[in-house]
């Protein structure tokens, strides 16, 4: 399991994963860039994910569908706000409908992906921030350090490839 530390800040309305993985920042990168190797670990192992797009490229937009294990499904959608190629990413993270269109009534977040060089390896540390504390306790509640942390423990397989 390539996660070290999860940090939740109440008050700052931020969760923060930092995870260390034994290979070279752009392979690191590249899993996240590629929608065919993302889709592999984006979602926890029983609701894999299956990307429609995605372009690494601010103003661009990624939507996916999580699958459930009995077929229900779960869309969601980033829009690129910042690229750094090879350093960093961030997107505005939410839940989407059938249509793809942004759900409303579902709360979105900004996630920071931020990738570095170890002396083992590479680094990557998501800083996930939240609208309001009420948000951010209901995607905990909703189960979302336990599909993160389930998810990342995915990428290890990905990135040996």
């Amino acid at each position: 399991m390539p996660i070290t530390t999860v940090e939740k800040d109440l008050d700052a309305l931020t969760m923060t994963i930092t995870a260390d993985f034994p290979v070279p920042v752009s392979r690191l990168w590249d899993a996240y860039a590629d929608p065919r190797q993302l889709e592999r670990f984006w979602g926890p192992p029983s609701w894999p994910a299956s990307f429609r797009t995605h372009e690494v490229e601010v103003g661009s937009r990624s939507d996916y569908v999580m699958t459930g294990p009995d077929g229900e499904t779960s869309a969601g959608f980033w829009t690129f706000l910042a690229v750094d190629e090879g350093r960093s990413f961030t997107v505005r993270d939410g839940f989407s409908g059938e249509d793809g269109e942004p759900n409303a009534e579902m709360p979105t977040m900004e996630i920071t992906f931020a990738f570095s060089e170890t002396p083992t390896g590479s680094r990557l540390v998501t800083e996930t921030r939240f609208g309001s504390r009420e948000e951010l306790e209901q995607l905990l509640a909703m189960g979302m350090e336990e599909g993160t942390r389930e998810a990342m423990g995915q990428i290890d397989g990905v990135l040996a490839e």
